[in-house]
């Protein structure tokens, strides 16, 4: 069986930004935002406040796994030149994604270094309130003209766009303004991380929103659907209905295989993420192969 990893993260230090602050290391793994909270932020497996390309391969490696999209985010800080450097030593086996600020007074410079010089052509948008866009602006909204104007800029260039939404139901979860963007710009390919990100007590909307969201240029990555059903008797369980849901309400071919390495690892091993989908007896060995490796092949492989 081939495998993408189709949601991961390499962290050369912790720098994230949220609605607690800023976040910075404390050691051993751990962080600590500006109010104070505290979040394991890497695994204690890993024995350091970073996660390297060389860790992340061996994991890969011990896995099966062929390639991997690196993306970006505020939770752990953007790591832009970290994720480009490791594209550079390893391009058969990582593909990368930059992400900015659209609000950033340089931001023109910053897109011509970023997808000019540096090459990449995917953007990843977290727009969650927790720890994304919405996090410092309470009135974030997905079809801002901010927004719209950053959209138009990665459409005209052909770049894939990524977004996180946050929380099944939290104040970033604006679906019907996805749809409108994504029906905006039909030629670009996007996704929607983590299925949309439902807990265990989502079923209901989420179907909804899969029904609105079923259109040909949008896919969805499956990464942390277990940990969003940690409160599951039997999460893998759970999640799994998840998938099999969405394979029901939008297809398989727009499923992508994620794990959200690193973070994932706070909970079990990266095995079980790819043996609980590979395990399902619902899905056929088509659909898993098409969820695995070939649905992301096609978004993202150039």
């Amino acid at each position: 069986m081939r495998v993408i990893d189709s949601h991961a993260h390499l962290v050369q230090y912790i720098a994230g930004t949220g609605a607690g602050g800023e976040l910075r290391s404390i050691g051993g793994g751990m962080a600590r935002y500006a109010s104070g909270q505290i979040v394991r932020m890497i695994p204690e497996e890993f024995h350091t406040d970073g996660v390297s390309a060389e860790q992340f391969l061996q994991v890969m490696d011990q896995n099966g796994v062929e390639k991997a999209v690196l993306l970006q985010g505020n939770f752990y800080g953007f790591q832009n030149h970290y994720t480009w450097e490791a594209v550079e030593r390893y391009p058969d086996r990582f593909i990368g994604a930059a992400s900015y600020d659209p609000w950033s007074r340089d931001r023109d410079k910053i897109r011509q270094h970023l997808f000019e010089e540096l090459g990449f052509y995917i953007v990843k948008f977290e727009m969650s309130e927790g720890s994304g866009l919405m996090s410092c602006r309470p009135d974030f909204r997905i079809d801002s003209q901010k927004m719209e104007e950053a959209y138009l800029y990665a459409s005209e260039r052909g770049h894939v766009i990524v977004v996180d939404i946050g929380k099944c139901g939290s104040a970033s979860w604006q679906v019907d303004a996805l749809r409108k963007e994504v029906l905006r710009y039909p030629k670009t390919k996007w996704v929607a991380c983590h299925l949309l990100a439902p807990s265990d007590r989502d079923e209901q909307a989420l179907t909804g929103a899969l029904k609105k969201l079923c259109l040909p240029n949008l896919w969805f990555d499956l990464s942390s659907l277990v940990h969003n059903c940690r409160q599951a008797p039997d999460p893998y369980a759970r999640a799994l209905h998840y998938v099999e849901l969405a394979r029901d309400l939008v297809g398989a071919d727009k499923l992508l295989f994620g794990t959200d390495f690193p973070s994932a690892l706070k909970e079990d091993p990266y095995p079980c993420y790819v043996q609980y989908l590979d395990q399902s007896v619902k899905l056929t060995r088509e659909e898993k192969d098409q969820i695995f490796f070939g649905n992301a092949e096609q978004v993202y492989v150039r």
